[in-house]
């Protein structure tokens, strides 16, 4: 089967949460769980060693094993770990661990120790993608301080690097220029408070964050939208949405993290520890949470 053929990143791939124990060292049995637990209810895979794992911040050893970790717990297919790194050669290096791994795809950055240009990341996807392992682009501009424009993804798509992209950059106009330039490239939506205007506009998949703590719900939110079944989707849209929408990195992932903890999944201690949330957006958090929890979400 080919690459075309089988696309293991569409659908709803969760970019998940990694638990830590009280000492911050990985829990990978939670992790285990925590994997199976989002499959079993109706999510189509998961993203380890994302932001929301904490990846730069894990050991080599530590990294290698969160990825062995989900492919034994879901399958290599289900699995499509974050390959970001420095530099290129670093970032082959995880690509080939992925794919020694068992896992179907990896999800790769740009470089991001420096803004780099239009040829750094030409010869960044060239040489991740001599690990011979399928690769989503990750574009995140706000992080990375590189955007992958769609003239950009073009240009990759056509040299064979990649093969669909993550647009996390809140530009819903993305969609269709990039499905004017380069029809045969994937969008998947990476910026969870535009899913319903980006599954409008045709994507493919979604790397989402809030699954991690309301699975059930939030497939059947994006399996609603890109179907047209927009009565449904509006009303779980609308309810969702305070949880989607924030205007930071480090807030989302406290979000999540409490939203998990309100439903029993325990989000636990963050590595490194991070400033929590406001009082406010605290208690808006919890409350919109255990709405979810009692009208039987999570």
């Amino acid at each position: 089967m080919t690459v075309t053929e089988h696309r293991p990143w569409r659908g709803v791939l969760v970019a998940t949460a990694l638990p830590f124990d009280e000492d911050l060292r990985v829990d990978h049995g939670r992790y285990a769980e925590h994997c199976a637990w989002l499959v079993e209810n109706g999510c189509d895979g998961v993203v380890p060693n994302g932001s929301l794992g904490e990846y730069q911040v894990l050991t080599p050893e530590e990294r290698a094993k969160v990825v062995e970790t989900a492919v034994a717990a879901v399958g290599g297919a289900r699995v499509m770990p974050g390959v970001a790194a420095y530099g290129s050669a670093e970032a082959r290096r995880w690509a080939e661990q992925a794919r020694d791994a068992g896992c179907a795809s990896v999800m790769l950055l740009p470089p991001n120790a420096y803004r780099a240009d239009e040829r750094s990341v030409l010869a960044h996807y060239a040489e991740v993608a001599k690990a011979g392992v399928p690769i989503v682009a990750y574009n995140n501009p706000f992080d990375t301080k590189v955007d992958l424009v769609p003239e950009l993804l073009a240009r990759l798509h056509a040299e064979g690097h990649i093969h669909a992209v993550k647009e996390f950059s809140g530009d819903v106009r993305r969609a269709y220029r990039i499905a004017e330039l380069v029809p045969g490239l994937d969008l998947l939506i990476g910026a969870d408070d535009v899913l319903l205007e980006l599954a409008l506009a045709g994507a493919k998949g979604w790397v989402a964050g809030y699954p991690n703590a309301l699975p059930r719900e939030s497939v059947r939110l994006y399996r609603a939208a890109v179907s047209g079944d927009l009565d449904t989707a509006k009303e779980l849209y609308s309810q969702l949405h305070p949880l989607l929408r924030w205007d930071s990195r480090v807030e989302f992932v406290q979000a999540i993290k409490l939203s998990m903890d309100v439903v029993g999944r325990h989000g636990g201690p963050v590595r490194p520890p991070r400033v929590p949330l406001p009082p406010e957006q605290e208690a808006a958090v919890r409350a919109a949470t255990e709405k979810a929890v009692a009208a039987g979400w999570a």
